[in-house]
């Protein structure tokens, strides 16, 4: 008799055992979510804390360059710890999402606030800032009204005087991408050529770098995201405010399709373990608080409208956008990075 006790408490705690040790992943990470982001740590983190404050939600981060995580999450497989992935590009994202690893985001609370171009058609990633990559150019050697559009770029007077970073660069990528969509592939080719044809060096160093270049009269011209020219000119540093002083954004094609934009985002990873987490940070990405976070942090536009923005984005006046659908950008990707590699651009 007791030898039958004994087997029943032994069944009975056998059942728990299972129980708690097949459980406890789900109760130790239920509160839980692992973020992968391309952004740098200080462009994301202070969100991510505020959410973590609001909710009781832990979110683990970890940074690194946009295409080491793709290739990690990917590696990962079903494995992988990860719940949101966050980058700085559409075409990164349209990566992700044609190496099907995004998960279907339900939108119904968000769709309301966003233009459908900054939301993937298939609903596997979203928008969260806007970034205008346009040109600066130096006030003494450059007269503003000679350059209203990129196509402009191609003129011989731009001979020797464009600096850009190289081709590998996505935000030249999508760039190139949204030519061939505005104007079909042959003619892209016979514009991004000539442009080439008019770099002052070869390609090199980042959005700042060229900015610096043409403060130094090593060009006239720089293509560059808006941000880093508002970066500099708020710069804590009074030598890169003085390289900044010494030049000026304009915002291209406002006579035609708008200036070419793109965006950071998010995409939720297809074998995370926390989806309800998930949707909550994005919408909370997504409220005015947040959005106000990027405009005044790193100047970046937001996604949602009449958000308040900086003094400073206030100043450059309400801008065109090319109404462009995102998606394409991601599409024709592969397309683009030809093109550069057929028109010699490094």
């Amino acid at each position: 008799m007791q030898n039958t006790r004994f087997f029943i408490d032994y069944k009975a705690l056998r059942v728990i055992f299972i129980l708690i040790f097949t459980l406890s992943p789900i109760i130790s990470s239920a509160n839980e979510l692992n973020v992968y982001s391309g952004r740098k740590t200080a462009l994301i983190k202070p969100l991510l804390d505020q959410f973590q404050n609001e909710t009781g939600i832990k979110v683990n981060l970890v940074t690194a360059k946009s295409d080491v995580l793709i290739k990690r999450i990917e590696s990962e497989g079903k494995r992988t710890p990860v719940d949101i992935f966050i980058t700085a590009d559409v075409g990164r994202l349209d990566r992700a999402k044609k190496m099907d690893l995004l998960h279907k985001i339900d939108i119904r609370s968000i769709k309301n606030k966003i233009s459908p171009n900054y939301i993937d058609k298939d609903y596997k990633w979203v928008g969260l800032s806007k970034r205008i990559r346009t040109i600066i150019y130096s006030k003494k050697n450059v007269n503003k009204n000679d350059i209203s559009a990129f196509e402009d770029l191609a003129k011989d007077n731009w001979k020797n005087k464009i600096c850009v970073r190289s081709s590998n660069n996505i935000y030249n990528q999508s760039l190139v991408a949204s030519l061939i969509s505005n104007h079909g592939e042959r003619k892209a080719e016979k514009i991004v050529k000539q442009i080439v044809n008019n770099f002052a060096r070869k390609p090199s160093g980042n959005d700042r770098s060229q900015i610096i270049a043409v403060a130094k009269n090593e060009c006239d011209i720089a293509i560059v995201n808006h941000y880093y020219y508002a970066m500099m000119l708020n710069s804590k540093d009074e030598e890169k405010r003085k390289f900044a002083d010494q030049v000026d954004i304009l915002f291209l094609n406002q006579k035609d399709r708008g200036a070419h934009v793109n965006i950071s985002g998010i995409g939720i990873i297809k074998y995370s373990k926390n989806i309800y987490n998930a949707h909550k940070l994005i919408s909370f990405l997504l409220n005015n608080q947040s959005q106000e976070w990027y405009a005044e942090i790193n100047n970046e536009y937001p996604v949602i409208e009449n958000v308040n923005v900086t003094n400073l984005l206030n100043s450059w006046g309400k801008i065109k956008l090319d109404d462009l659908t995102l998606n394409k950008l991601g599409d024709l990707n592969p397309n683009a990075v030809k093109l550069m590699d057929r028109v010699g651009w490094k």
